[in-house]
């Protein structure tokens, strides 16, 4: 490493997996194979800088997509695709099918009420962390 670098990181602070906590994740249960649903979860970012969510990857989902929805003041809302999700820094982000979100492309398989998975998620800073997602109706 030259000086430069380590006058440039001098006061660094990389958010690493362990600042990441991914909590409530869940999906709605579906019978419709090749569906597509929204995932909820609450992003806990204990790292002093913001993050960003770039990835979602579950074993029940052929793709994912970050997406916001748009609520112009003519028509119903619409979902507009993202190239990532804004974490805020030291604090909580929702995702909701209401706002920010991951929606889950072309499911693979009928999903159950109380079935359990396990997911990545991938952070510009933190990197990846594996996520518990939940079937469950309601939020």
């Amino acid at each position: 490493m030259t000086s430069a670098t380590v006058a440039l990181c001098l006061g660094c602070t990389p958010a690493l997996a362990g600042d990441i906590d991914v909590l409530h994740a869940s999906v709605a249960p579906t019978e419709k194979v090749g569906s597509d649903i929204p995932l909820r979860m609450t992003v806990l970012n204990r790292a002093a800088e913001a993050d960003s969510l770039l990835r979602f990857r579950c074993p029940f989902a052929n793709f994912s997509e970050r997406v916001t929805v748009d609520k112009g003041g003519e028509g119903p809302p619409s979902k507009r695709p993202v190239q990532a999700i804004a974490l805020k820094a030291a604090g909580e982000t929702e995702l909701t099918p209401e706002g920010m979100h991951v929606m889950l492309l072309q499911i693979r398989q009928p999903l159950a009420a109380g079935e359990r998975f396990t997911c990545a998620a991938s952070f510009r800073k933190a990197g990846s962390v594996e996520v518990p997602v939940e079937v469950r109706a309601g939020p």
